[in-house]
């Protein structure tokens, strides 16, 4: 894959010259995960061709009668030759998209092709001279069938039930219950096309006596967890996630004084944080963080949540952090993002400046309450939308950033 060599300012789509050359996409997911969905964005956000199985053979299966099938062509005896020509067809496709485009995303469940073998070397073999980067999406099995039932296919009624697919190949992984424009946030620097850093922004000429950590979405890639434990809570509760997505980044408590009636928040406390602490399995660091906060002395950094202590703590163990001294929950406070306390009780407990501090957010309501308390602020992409992130650096991964420890013992933020 060529290096990618310069950047896009900002948000919005990336320059040409940012996108590799040649560059196939290959999306995969069972039916129902959003898959389409998804690399049609990422089509247009790199300026490809889509190629997608179901528009390349789908009108031409569904125009044929089926007693010359034997039954609906995805359930009659002809089935795995039906599905051997749909793969052929689609790779035939695939291939000369690329050679004529240069670069192209491939759209199909894949679900031979995940585990390895005969199928996915054919593929390899369509798609050089690029490698393909594989994204795998995939998520709560009842939230797929709702959909696939929602959406009226008249395919889905043949469709027979398929088991989890764990992949055998590299892949990036999705879930489905982050949005388009999430997945498309951790797709796109997954393919090495990153948002430009701008050297001269005035947060790299600042010194830090401390760094303040958000969990999620910051340290820990939790925000398909966060939705799915409010999904199952608004489900349980009968409530809204629109107010729930409107509110990302406040307490429990708060929601919960927002959406229900009094004599019901403790109920729902316990509910939300049982739900929140059993989903905080397989989680992973964000791009970037782990390098980034262990770079941090262990004595100038701190975590400051909205989490109580049972959600934070199981998420920093399910992604392999060390629970630093200063661990700031909402617990510890009597006000919660974003009300600068948090940060403010953070930076006492550490004996530092507030105001020579460097927090890094990714929601809204963290960011106001850094900057309230007076905080430098590094924000991350992933989880809200770009222009609600006003801090005084946006990033699409702690990578793009490094800290130095000056000579006065002072942090300065540089980029990498």
């Amino acid at each position: 894959m060529t290096p990618v060599t310069c950047y896009v300012y900002g948000g919005g789509m990336p320059s040409p010259c940012q996108i590799p050359d040649p560059l196939a996409v290959v999306v995969a997911g069972t039916a129902g995960s959003g898959k389409s969905t998804l690399g049609r964005a990422i089509a247009e956000a790199v300026r490809a061709p889509l190629i997608d199985l179901d528009s390349v053979t789908t009108p031409l299966l569904d125009g044929l009668p089926p007693e010359v099938l034997g039954g609906h062509w995805l359930t009659s005896a002809h089935a795995p030759a039906i599905r051997a020509a749909r793969y052929v067809a689609l790779r035939a496709t695939a291939a000369d998209a690329l050679s004529t485009a240069g670069r192209v995303v491939v759209v199909a469940p894949f679900t031979a092709e995940l585990a390895g073998g005969t199928e996915w070397e054919a593929l390899v073999a369509a798609l050089a001279p690029a490698e393909p980067h594989v994204v795998h999406v995939d998520g709560d099995p009842a939230v797929l069938a709702s959909r696939r039932s929602s959406r009226g296919a008249p395919r889905d009624a043949h469709r027979p039930d398929t088991l989890p697919v764990a992949p055998a190949i590299p892949v990036t992984s999705l879930d489905t219950e982050l949005s388009t424009a999430q997945q498309l946030a951790r797709v796109l620097p997954a393919l090495g096309i990153r948002r430009r850093i701008d050297p001269g922004s005035a947060i790299f000429a600042r010194e830090f006596d401390a760094v303040l950590f958000d969990l999620d979405g910051t340290l820990v890639d939790s925000t398909a967890s966060v939705v799915r434990s409010w999904r199952r809570f608004a489900e349980h509760f009968d409530v809204s996630m629109e107010a729930l997505h409107a509110n990302h980044g406040q307490p429990a408590r708060t929601l919960a004084s927002l959406l229900l009636p009094e004599d019901r928040h403790a109920e729902a406390l316990a509910h939300v944080t049982d739900l929140e602490v059993t989903d905080a399995v397989g989680l992973t660091p964000v791009r970037g963080a782990a390098a980034f906060f262990a770079a941090v002395p262990a004595a100038r950094r701190a975590i400051v949540t909205s989490g109580s202590v049972p959600i934070a703590t199981a998420r920093l163990a399910a992604a392999g952090y060390e629970r630093p001294a200063v661990f700031v929950t909402v617990d510890d406070v009597v006000h919660g993002k974003p009300h600068p306390e948090p940060f403010l009780t953070a930076a006492a407990r550490l004996g530092v400046d507030p105001t020579r501090c460097l927090v890094v957010e990714d929601a809204p309501a963290g960011i106001a309450a850094a900057r309230a308390a007076g905080c430098g602020v590094l924000a991350l992409t992933g989880t809200t939308v770009e222009e609600e992130l006003t801090a005084d650096l946006v990033v699409d991964g702690l990578d793009a950033v490094r800290l130095e420890v000056l000579a006065s013992g002072a942090l300065r933020l540089l980029p990498a």
